[in-house]
């Protein structure tokens, strides 16, 4: 029966664009709801509703030098031959106010940050200036608002400041800080399953035999899920039984919105995941895509929850996570930004070979010049670890040589260097 049942999937099998199969995924990609969590504890989440200001930036007319504060049309006719002088009345710094009101040919002593004194409506610089005691002399006049933060010139009171699907980073915590959000409302992150199947599965922690391999997928996606800052839940590996891996995918989505399965979904009498979803009332949304690596993911869509079949091979199933995966989980928590950044490259090694399917080449980018990251092929291990970035190389052409712009899908994993600072 088991191999019966693998046989039907395979004759329906039609790849579809990549497009189309990242079209089909979040279209079943449904909201995960929101939650408020404390302000330090928003870091990598996803904003569930707009950032707003309380109160106008800056909220008041205030200084951005040291220097100061002076009626502007006392400096009239001031110059290098003749020069104006003030007298100092008052000193304030940031985060105090002064009670003085500026006259006729005063001056307060301001710092950077503190509130322009009634009066006045002009900063001069201390640089500007030549000073004898309680006063000082200028040489230049100054505008009417010349060097002064205008009240709101920022940002308005009610304005937007970071819309919602947005992640919080550092710089937006410092803005909810600004704004007094001691508590934040962000979508509340899916709950995520991890299922390797094969019997040629053994543990990490276990010795090889003969026809065995490690576990290498379970680790690698939970991984990606932590570099989204997503939890999750591993499953044990199950060995080719198709009655006792259902089970463990009907078991494991009574507690999970997604479920991510690795293995048993290509062409052989073991690779059975297809008939399982059948089995368990999910609809198939697509098992071939018309890509390399990992043509054969497979996804499924049931009581609104998204099962991803991965290939078993590990660069199949790592491009598959971040092409299906990634934004189908986004999508859920609104991000306003589901897909991986991109960018232009130009190729640093020659693809002759035809291929009608788009190839996803895992490489080095350096910033101009994108290369291939070593060993290719779907099983590959190696070009993962040594990766940055995918090469996209549509299909159906005659190839690519090295010049060549292509586009590159970055993953978020460069090495930094310090020679911008040599």
């Amino acid at each position: 029966m088991r191999k019966q049942e693998a046989v039907e999937v395979v004759e329906i099998r039609k790849p579809i664009p990549v497009a189309e199969a990242v079209e089909r995924v979040l279209s079943h990609a449904g909201k995960t709801g929101t939650e408020t969590v404390p302000l330090e504890e928003s870091e990598g989440r996803v904003l569930a509703s707009p950032v707003r200001a309380t109160h106008p930036v800056p909220p008041f007319n205030r200084s951005p030098y040291d220097g100061f504060a002076v009626r502007s049309q006392d400096t009239a006719g001031a110059s290098g031959s003749s020069r104006v002088r003030f007298r100092v009345i008052d000193e304030i710094g940031a985060g105090t106010v002064s009670a003085k009101t500026v006259g006729e040919g005063e001056a307060v002593r301001i710092m950077t940050g503190a509130p322009v004194p009634d009066g006045a409506d002009a900063v001069v610089m201390f640089e500007q200036t030549v000073e004898d005691g309680e006063a000082f002399t200028i040489r230049k006049p100054f505008e009417p608002l010349e060097n002064v933060s205008l009240k709101g010139e920022d940002l308005e009171e009610g304005e937007e400041v970071v819309p919602a699907g947005s992640f919080i980073h550092a710089g937006t915590v410092a803005v909810l800080a600004t704004f007094g959000y001691a508590e934040v409302e962000v979508a509340k992150q899916p709950t995520v399953g991890i299922l390797a199947t094969g019997t040629e599965l053994v543990d990490v922690t276990e010795p090889l035999a003969p026809g065995k391999i490690r576990n290498s997928n379970s680790p690698m996606i939970a991984a990606q899920l932590r570099r989204m800052g997503i939890g999750y839940k591993l499953y044990d590996a199950q060995s080719d039984d198709l009655d006792a891996v259902a089970e463990a995918i009907e078991s494991a989505l009574t507690e999970t919105d997604v479920l991510i399965t690795t293995g048993g979904v290509s062409v052989g009498d073991f690779d059975y995941l297809p008939a399982v979803y059948g089995r368990i009332g999910a609809d198939v949304l697509f098992n071939k895509v018309a890509m390399r690596p990992g043509s054969v993911t497979t996804v499924a869509a049931g009581s609104g929850k998204l099962l991803f079949g991965l290939s078993g091979n590990p660069s199949s199933c790592f491009t598959g996570f971040e092409l299906f995966t990634r934004p189908a989980l986004l999508r859920m928590m609104g991000a306003n930004k589901p897909f991986l950044p991109h960018t232009k490259a130009v190729l640093g090694e020659d693809f002759t070979k035809a291929n009608p399917f788009d190839r996803f080449v895992r490489a080095v980018y350096d910033g101009k010049t994108a290369t291939p990251a070593g060993f290719n092929k779907s099983n590959a291990v190696s070009s993962i670890a040594r990766g940055n970035a995918l090469i996209v190389l549509p299909g159906g052409t005659r190839g690519y040589r090295a010049g060549d712009e292509v586009d590159v899908l970055l993953l978020g994993m460069e090495e930094g260097s310090a020679k911008w600072m040599e």
